[in-house]
């Protein structure tokens, strides 16, 4: 644990829980912002590069990991999710940061939207550049994902994504570009507001849904994604069901199509007890609920706006917490549409 050097007492608390990512990488050389190591600045260097954050909050930092995004686990939700729970419970907490690599933020940022009941705001920023990088947008990044999380104007708008001075709702917020520091989009529904210096601004509220608080798994059951393309086999979809898999996102063409040879398995997949979701590969868009859950005919459950990535989360979890989900479509239906 460390703390910035002599804040304000009046400030507000803020901790910052850092597991890794781009924004902790270094390079040996400053020119490069493709050619580095991700993970292995600790947090808290990265709050002392920053000397403006003893301006805004009394900043303490916690190093729950340090890895690369890419390969996140489940295991290491839980312990972030712990590790929020806990600092939320505490009652002079006014925010909460978590510092985490771009590849999978939006997974994490949906599933602790998702599971996650934090009275005051946990805002997830990252970087696209290394710590080391001569143009390195981290810094910045964290000071105003610290802004964020310290407003009072932020509280009851759920998980928040703070990235190149704009405000994302976590369930909405996906990486829509390699390299670029604008990379984070919504792209259905835009950010929430912005920052510009100390000035907070949101300019809309996230969307309140129907779908209730889901508890972190224990166990989590096997759910994997599978692509709809030209000509694809069922090779793939066969070898999931032998091994057991309880659910599977198929990230589908345009406005949720299945070629028809994916068709068939997913609907023999369906027949055997497997949850089947419907999402699109195209990047936005509603993939249409339809009238009469058919499988033969490739209808499926629709995954609404969700992309395949958050998909699986939902159904990640709604399958830990209610297993009889995979083997009625109309409840598994009716917990996307209200997701």
């Amino acid at each position: 644990m460390s703390a910035s050097p002599s804040p304000s007492p009046t400030l507000p608390r803020v901790v910052v829980l850092a597991t890794g990512g781009t924004i902790a990488g270094s390079s040996g050389d400053p020119a490069s912002s493709a050619q580095y190591q991700a993970a292995t600045v600790p947090v808290s260097q990265l709050v002392q590069a920053v000397p403006a954050l003893a301006d805004v909050a009394r900043i303490e930092a916690e190093q729950v990991a340090q890895v690369d995004s890419k390969d996140m686990t489940f295991g290491l939700w839980q312990t972030l999710a712990a590790r929020v729970a806990y600092w939320c419970a505490q009652p002079d907490v006014a925010g909460i940061v978590i510092t985490h690599g771009t590849d999978t933020l939006e997974e994490t940022a949906m599933f602790l939207h998702l599971t996650q009941p934090c009275p005051v705001p946990v805002v997830i920023t990252a970087a696209m550049r290394p710590a080391t990088s001569l143009s390195a947008d981290g810094p910045l990044n964290l000071l105003d994902a610290v802004r964020v999380a310290a407003s009072a104007d932020a509280r009851g708008k759920g998980v928040l994504v703070v990235l190149n001075q704009q405000i994302h709702a976590g369930r909405d917020v996906t990486k829509a570009h390699t390299s670029a520091v604008d990379a984070f989009v919504s792209p259905a529904t835009g950010p929430l507001g912005y920052v510009q210096d100390a000035y907070i601004r949101f300019t809309r509220t996230p969307a309140r849904r129907g779908i209730e608080l889901l508890p972190v798994p224990s166990a989590w059951p096997a759910v994997e994604i599978v692509v709809s393309h030209a000509q694809p086999g069922r090779v793939a979809v066969d070898a999931l069901v032998s091994a057991g898999v309880k659910g599977m996102v198929v990230a589908a063409t345009g406005n949720g199509s299945v070629h028809e040879t994916l068709a068939a398995a997913l609907a023999d997949a369906a027949g055997a007890g497997v949850a089947v979701v419907r999402s699109s590969r195209t990047g936005a868009g509603h993939v249409s609920i339809p009238s009469r859950l058919a499988p033969r005919a490739g209808a499926f459950v629709s995954a609404g706006d969700l992309n395949p990535w958050k998909a699986r989360v939902l159904l990640l979890l709604a399958l830990a917490a209610d297993p009889g989900l995979g083997v009625d479509a109309g409840r598994l239906q009716a917990l996307f549409a209200a997701s």
